[in-house]
């Protein structure tokens, strides 16, 4: 018998019903006990009987060995996968992310990534200028995190410092998370070397990102640039956050789990935190690190607990598209700013799933509001605590529009937009709120805008803006390839169909085939009735 019994002083903890078996029978306490004596001995099988923490005893019966499910499945989705899986074009297997992309680390370190190359470099520190260590936690919202999908292939491997430049390409990281073989035993789907997400701790004293072939490669920046690990991931990425205590990485993942790696053990494993039924697009943590906030493809925002994710605490809605960005304004750690692919920004008071504030962006997008079919898609938020300045990017438009926070009237006042000769590809604040700015241009990659009475003004002179453009244009070869690219976004729509007509033509040609029909059985009918009449005198 398999039938696997517990001491007789555990029985009095159960409750005084029990569940039995797959027809979900209610027994009490001696009949359930006598049922599974019963049919534990009269089968080879058996029984298990589980003693849940709960105080339930659960009786089930063994269940045959699920199928494999595809490689790549992530453990969390494996209930709620579909019976029939179907392999996704190589077109629609990328993320939805798009641009290469840039970001600053505290102490005025600047980071720039195109197709599988970063680039890492110390920017000058300007006269009369202080960094703080205060400053730090208002990185996550200038520029910690952004994502990037390039067209471009792996270029020539080369992992090396020059100086204060330190040039990393994932096309000459470890290999080995890709050579592994499914249960099936062919051969995984290996991507593209492409960085598709990174980000900075808040300190800057660690760096992580991942790529197209399901890497996350961990780097410590102090004292000098130095990769300190290689995981593999279940799923290609779409975003990911490191804690401000600065232990562990949330990474997001195009199945909707969302998994942590830990940074104090650079080696352990992934650990399932939560999902969504839908593509997880971004992932970010309340500045004490208590919540995670996770948006979707299906217009939602998720606030769970840090120590307990499956505890929902709120959801967000009211969004019409999809989630595209979301930001837990860090010097007002109850607000939560969002936006997607409706073309609007939102305010939340998070904790509660209220919605303060919606702003419309085509209401303030000045002569580019004429064309009625222009989607308003934000693909970056910056924000900057010295003055409380959000400024965002739109898919495929060459404006930055900068507003600001007013967190007692809770709203976002609109204070200027800065016009680019080319399309946007990322953008970062400072501490001090400069604006860092990366388009698709070879001769000017990078622009940097500096707040001057009130308003924010180019300054093509500065030190770092040159320094960091030369290695740019230097290593441009890596960029082209997504110049001119379309947008990741336009297959995240909602898709609509107008089938009125067609379905109204095809009406009227069933009636017309019925009522065609209907005619040849009377003609027939009538040539027989006269057959018969001209028959009878014969008779």
């Amino acid at each position: 018998m398999l039938l696997r019994s517990f001491p007789s002083t555990l029985w009095h903890l159960a409750k005084p019903v029990y569940m039995l078996g797959q027809t979900q029978q209610l027994l009490e306490p001696a009949q359930a006990r006598q049922q599974l004596t019963r049919e534990g001995e009269g089968t080879q099988e058996g029984l298990w009987g589980f003693l849940s923490s709960c105080s339930l005893f659960r009786v089930i019966y063994p269940q045959p060995k699920p199928p494999a499910l595809p490689a790549g499945t992530a453990p969390g989705a494996a209930n709620r996968a579909s019976p029939t899986v179907q392999a996704a074009p190589p077109s629609a297997r990328r993320g939805p992310e798009e641009g290469c992309f840039l970001g600053l680390r505290p102490g005025r370190g600047c980071v720039a990534a195109g197709g599988a190359l970063l680039l890492s470099a110390g920017v000058p520190e300007p006269t009369g200028r202080v960094h703080s260590a205060a400053d730090e936690g208002a990185h996550r919202g200038a520029g910690g995190s952004s994502r990037s999908t390039c067209k471009t292939p792996a270029s020539t491997a080369l992992t090396r410092g020059e100086g204060d430049l330190f040039v990393y390409d994932c096309s000459d990281a470890e290999q080995k998370a890709v050579e592994e073989k499914r249960q099936d035993g062919q051969s995984t789907d290996k991507g593209s070397d492409d960085i598709l997400a990174f980000a900075f701790s808040p300190s800057g004293d660690y760096f992580v990102l991942t790529d197209d072939n399901k890497r996350l490669i961990l780097f410590r920046t102090k004292p000098s640039w130095e990769c300190i690990s290689i995981r593999s991931v279940n799923r290609r990425c779409t975003s990911l956050v490191i804690t401000a205590a600065e232990d562990k990485i949330l990474v997001a993942d195009k199945s909707g789990d969302v998994y942590s790696y830990s940074i104090t053990e650079p080696q352990a494993e992934g650990k399932l935190e939560l999902g969504h039924l839908s593509m997880v697009l971004d992932v970010a943590l309340s500045p004490d690190d208590r919540y995670i906030l996770t948006a979707d493809r299906d217009e939602k925002i998720r606030v769970s607990l840090t120590k307990a994710p499956y505890n929902i605490v709120s959801y967000c809605l009211g969004h019409k598209e999809f989630v595209s960005r979301i930001l837990a304004v860090p010097n007002y750690p109850d607000l939560l700013l969002s936006a997607s692919g409706d073309g609007t920004l939102r305010l939340w008071h998070y904790k509660s799933g209220d919605e303060v504030y919606c702003c419309h962006l085509s209401s303030v997008c000045g002569p580019d509001a004429t064309k009625t079919d222009q989607k308003y898609t934000v693909t970056r938020i910056a924000y900057c605590c010295q003055g409380s300045y959000v400024a965002v990017l739109c898919d495929c438009i060459p404006t930055v529009y900068i507003f600001q926070l007013d967190a007692v009237a809770q709203q976002l006042a609109y204070r200027q937009q800065i016009s680019l000769k080319h399309k946007g590809w990322d953008i970062a604040f400072e501490e001090a709120g400069d604006i860092w700015i990366l388009q698709e241009d070879s001769e000017a990659p990078l622009q940097l805008y500096r707040p001057c009475d009130g308003q924010w003004k180019p300054v093509p002179d500065d030190e770092g803006l040159q320094r960091m453009s030369k290695y740019l244009r230097d290593n441009w070869t890596v960029f082209e390839g997504f110049v001119g690219a379309e947008s990741y976004y336009s297959s995240l729509y909602k898709a609509s169909f107008d089938d009125t007509a067609i379905y109204l033509q095809r009406k009227e040609e069933r009636l017309q085939q019925q009522k065609k029909k209907k005619q040849d059985l009377q003609h027939g009918s009538n040539g027989q009735t006269k057959k018969i009449k001209i028959e009878e005198p014969s008779l």
